[in-house]
C-alpha cells in the first residue's frame, strides 16, 4: 500500500486540474492562435503561468486504484501489475486465466 499522503496529494492535483481545465484550455488557445496580437498572447501566457502548477493535467500521476502503487500501472485496468496478479489468482477478474507450465 502506498503512503496515504501521496495518494491524497494526487487526488488534490486531479481536483485542481478539473477545476482549472476550462480556464487553462482558453488561455492555451489564445497563446497558440497566431492571428491574435503578440501583446495579447504574451498577457495570456503570463496569466497561464500564474495558475497553480498542480492544476496542470501533466502533474497527475497514474496510480493503482486498489493499492495506490505508482509503478507498474496498466492504464486499461487502472491497477498495478501486483494488484492484477492478486485479484487474478482469487478469480475476481472476469476473463483472466492464470497460465502455468
Amino acid at each position: 500500500m502506498a503512503k496515504t499522503s501521496s495518494i491524497e496529494k494526487n487526488k488534490k492535483r486531479a481536483a485542481l486540474a478539473k477545476q482549472y481545465a476550462d480556464k487553462r484550455a482558453a488561455l492555451k488557445a489564445t497563446v497558440k492562435n497566431q492571428d491574435t496580437p503578440i501583446e495579447e498572447r504574451f498577457k495570456a501566457s503570463l496569466k497561464l503561468a500564474e495558475l497553480p502548477r498542480n492544476s496542470a493535467k501533466v502533474r497527475i500521476r497514474n496510480r493503482c486504484e486498489v493499492s495506490g502503487r505508482p509503478r507498474g500501472y496498466y492504464r486499461k485496468l487502472k491497477m498495478s501489475r501486483i494488484a492484477l496478479r492478486q485479484l487474478g489468482n482469487l478469480g475476481m477478474i472476469p476473463g483472466l486465466v492464470k497460465s502455468s507450465w
